[in-house]
Order: C-alpha cells, then sequence, then structure tokens
C-alpha cells in the first residue's frame, strides 16, 4: 500500500483537484465520490492507486463558503476561511446594508470580517464624511480599513491581516477586487501558468476559485464572480445571532420569537429610542428578514 501524503487542495475542478503538498509541490489528484467533494482550500490527505494520485481522505473542516447557483441553490467554494474582506469603495457608493449581510454570513462561519474601503485616493475632502459613515462598525468592534491600490496606501497595513489566515475577497462590481489582487499577488500570471501546466489540460484560468501564497505570508483564496452571497439558507435565529448588538437582548424580550418591529415590550426598540442601537442597522436585520421570508 502506497503511503498517504498531506496537502491542501489549492484548485478544485468537477472532478480532479490539483493539491499542494507541504514542499510546495503541485499534484493533479483525483477524487473518491465517497469521501465527498473537496473544496479550494480543504486539507486533504492523497495517495498513489494504478498511476494516479487519488483523494483519499478530506480532513475536517473549520467553515465552508458558498453561494446560490442560478436555481438559488447554494454551491460551496472555498473552506477553511479565517478572514473575510469585505471590499467597498469610494466609488461607485458602497451600501451599508450590504456590509451588514457580509458581517452576518462571518459571524455565522466565524471568520473575522474586515472592511475595506479601496479607492481613497478618490475620496477628497469627503474622506471624514465616510470615516463617519462607517463609524458605526468599529464601535461594534470590527477592523475598518482605507487604501488604495492604485496608490498603494495602506496595503502594507493590508498585507499584514493576512499573516498566517487565509482570506476571501467579497464586494460589488467596480470596487476595485481585481486590482487589489493584482497588488497582493504581483506574479498572478505566473502562478496561474503553474496551475494551468500541472493540470496538464491547459484549462486553467481566473474564472477558477483557486488558492495563491502572498509574498508577504499568508493565503488568499479568488473566487471571481463573488458579488451577492445571499443568506436565505440562515434561519431568523442565526440572522439576529449575526447582528451582534442584538446580542445582549437575546430572550429579554416579552415575546419569545420578537423581530424587534411592532410587538409590544420588545427592549430592542427601547435601546433604539434610547440611540443604543442604530437604525440603519436594525433596518438591515429587517431586510434580511423579509428576503428570507420573500424566499428571494
Amino acid at each position: 500500500m502506497h503511503e498517504q501524503r498531506s496537502g491542501r487542495v489549492v484548485v478544485s475542478y468537477s472532478q480532479d483537484c490539483i493539491v499542494e503538498d507541504a514542499s510546495g509541490q503541485l499534484h493533479r489528484c483525483l477524487s473518491r465520490r465517497r469521501i465527498g467533494k473537496p473544496y479550494c482550500g480543504d486539507n486533504v490527505r492523497f495517495v498513489e492507486e494504478a498511476g494516479s494520485l487519488v483523494i483519499s481522505e478530506i480532513l475536517p473542516r473549520r467553515n465552508l463558503l458558498a453561494r446560490p447557483n442560478y436555481r438559488n441553490q447554494l454551491r460551496p467554494f472555498a473552506a477553511n476561511v479565517d478572514l473575510l474582506m469585505i471590499v467597498v469603495a469610494v466609488q461607485p457608493p458602497f451600501d451599508r446594508h450590504l456590509i451588514d449581510r457580509y458581517l452576518v454570513l462571518a459571524e455565522q462561519l466565524e471568520i473575522e470580517p474586515l472592511i475595506w474601503v479601496n479607492k481613497i485616493d478618490l475620496a477628497g475632502d469627503q474622506r471624514d464624511a465616510l470615516a463617519n459613515q462607517l463609524a458605526i462598525y468599529e464601535r461594534l468592534g470590527y477592523s475598518v480599513l482605507f487604501g488604495s491600490a492604485t496608490s498603494g496606501e495602506g496595503m502594507a497595513s493590508l498585507e499584514g491581516r493576512f499573516k498566517n489566515r487565509t482570506g476571501v475577497l467579497v464586494g460589488q462590481s467596480g470596487v476595485g477586487k481585481s486590482s487589489l489582487i493584482q497588488h497582493l499577488i504581483p506574479d498572478l500570471e505566473l502562478r496561474i501558468g503553474s496551475l494551468s501546466a500541472t493540470s496538464g489540460l491547459g484549462r486553467h484560468t481566473t474564472t477558477e476559485t483557486t488558492l495563491y501564497h502572498l509574498p508577504g505570508g499568508g493565503d488568499l483564496i479568488d473566487s471571481p464572480g463573488i458579488r451577492m452571497l445571499r443568506l436565505g439558507h440562515l434561519s431568523p435565529e442565526q440572522i439576529e445571532h449575526g447582528f451582534i448588538e442584538l446580542r445582549p437582548f437575546q430572550d429579554a424580550c416579552r415575546f419569545a420569537n420578537c423581530r424587534h418591529d411592532r410587538e409590544p415590550d420588545c427592549v430592542v426598540r427601547a435601546a433604539l429610542d434610547r440611540g443604543e442601537i442604530d437604525p440603519e442597522r436594525l433596518a438591515s436585520y429587517h431586510a434580511l428578514l423579509a428576503e428570507r421570508s420573500s424566499g428571494k
């Protein structure tokens, strides 16, 4: 029997994967149907069988990110993520409700979120106003960084956040994710070429979810096309748990299923009236509940 080796999936195709071993060597591996499908970021064991390398085991995951397909079915794409980098920009204007959506997902999966405001070189005299808009997140304990892939401002701090971590970038179109990735991985085209050579099929493209090592340490999973991660698979209780400022009031309302809207004796509404809860955050919470109820 051949010896088992360990590695991490850097790309997962439909029937096979590219796995990197501890020495940094890339291997094309087939996956056994009975063990389930490995995804980018999975830690696996693989063996040689009949002249081919085969994944024999998927090690336990810390988490698994998924997004809906055109039928609104969730499809996983990345495993074992430590950092969810929420990219917004000066242009196009950011939507706080979208930030809140990503934060709920991060809380549910126990992934540390980081809000990155890109293109800060375009802010001009609006910089303080932008900071004020996002101050609520800092008060809640979330990290908010400002910078620019174009000017390089803040990039050293950003790179430091990836140290010994695996991060994923999320955000709407036009916020500059591609420029950020190019700045973080200067030799991206060479990496893509190496993956194509390993696959032996000449098929690796930037549309594949791929794990890259960063020069300063840590890893980045690049999954093009991530814009909107729907939360319809979460229960109302899980959505509420994702709003960390609501947790102290859990089970304190008069009604056990209180949604903090028009119910009597709602402690959250009372806290809102006292200025202890941000009204826009509470509006985001209600919007996510309504979206879930409508099945969107």
